[in-house]
């Protein structure tokens, strides 16, 4: 068979040559159920309202695959066909598929928070479940494997927030909590606007510290998970870190610019990955 290559869904780890052979065809089927439903929430020029409408016709069929019925023919093939066979042969739990609707759904209807605390339990829906449910694939499901995984999608949903100042500033939605803006004297509009300062740039260096933090507490999980899923998710931190590395270099300037991933970055992040060590813990 020859090796899975499909485009990554934000910073999802969909199924490359490095995941198991056994495990692709499931993956395969969570990316495009994540993906069609990030389609909907965002793609084209619908308004509000019919997305929302939307996606309440895919999560009924997402509760119709779960109990074995058919859904309905719009999205049976690519998406529900596929992921209603995942989830009797895998058990797959659904809440979490449910969890990742939630957040889409939020994403309409809510486009500012006030605190981290806020802004993390949108993570909670809308990252960490991708994590849980490779986890659950891989048959890991001790509590200090969970709150790494959430530790690491959580960061992994923040640099892409961080990242993201030009797209998501056009579509009206700012992520930067108000309790960072306020420390730092930055609007909410100014950010909507893409006005680049030294506070916003402050504003941007705090937020990527945070995420860089996340990142660390997540990392050890590279060394639970065995085999080509623990290296592919080596590969997922570094990836993570890098674009960190990028803001750095940028001064935080991602008002102006979206620092993005290459082939030219391959390099580093295969090194990265390789040297990375179990952190030693004190007698």
């Amino acid at each position: 068979m020859a090796p899975v290559s499909i485009e990554h869904y934000e910073n999802f780890p969909v199924a490359s040559w490095l995941s198991p052979p056994r495990l692709r065809p499931a993956i395969v089927a969570i990316y495009h159920f994540a993906r069609t439903a990030d389609d909907l929430a965002d793609e084209g020029d619908a308004p509000a309202a019919q997305r929302l409408a939307d996606l309440a016709a895919y999560r009924a069929d997402l509760r119709a695959v779960a109990q074995g019925q058919a859904p309905s023919p719009r999205w049976e093939r690519r998406v529900f066909a596929p992921l209603g066979r995942v989830i009797a042969s895998d058990r797959l739990p659904v809440p979490l598929l449910e969890d990742l609707l939630d957040a889409f759904e939020q994403d309409l209807v809510k486009t500012d928070y006030d605190t981290r605390t806020e802004l993390l339990d949108y993570c909670r829906r809308s990252a960490n479940p991708v994590g849980r449910l490779l986890l659950h694939l891989y048959g890991l499901d001790d509590a200090t494997a969970l709150r790494r995984s959430d530790a690491i999608c959580s960061a992994l949903q923040l640099i892409n927030f961080w990242q993201d100042f030009t797209v998501d500033g056009p579509r009206g939605r700012v992520y930067a909590p108000r309790e960072d803006r306020r420390r730092h004297g930055v609007e909410g509009h100014q950010l909507l606007a893409l006005q680049d300062s030294p506070a916003a740039r402050g504003l941007i260096r705090d937020l990527c510290d945070w995420a860089r933090q996340l990142m660390a507490e997540g990392a050890p999980l590279v060394h639970q998970i065995p085999g080509r899923a623990g290296w592919e998710l080596r590969l997922v931190v570094q990836g993570g870190l890098r674009i960190l590395d990028k803001l750095d270099a940028m001064h935080f300037a991602s008002l102006q610019q979206r620092p993005t991933l290459g082939a030219s970055d391959a390099p580093a992040l295969l090194w990265r990955a390789l040297t990375m060590r179990p952190r030693k813990t004190a007698p």
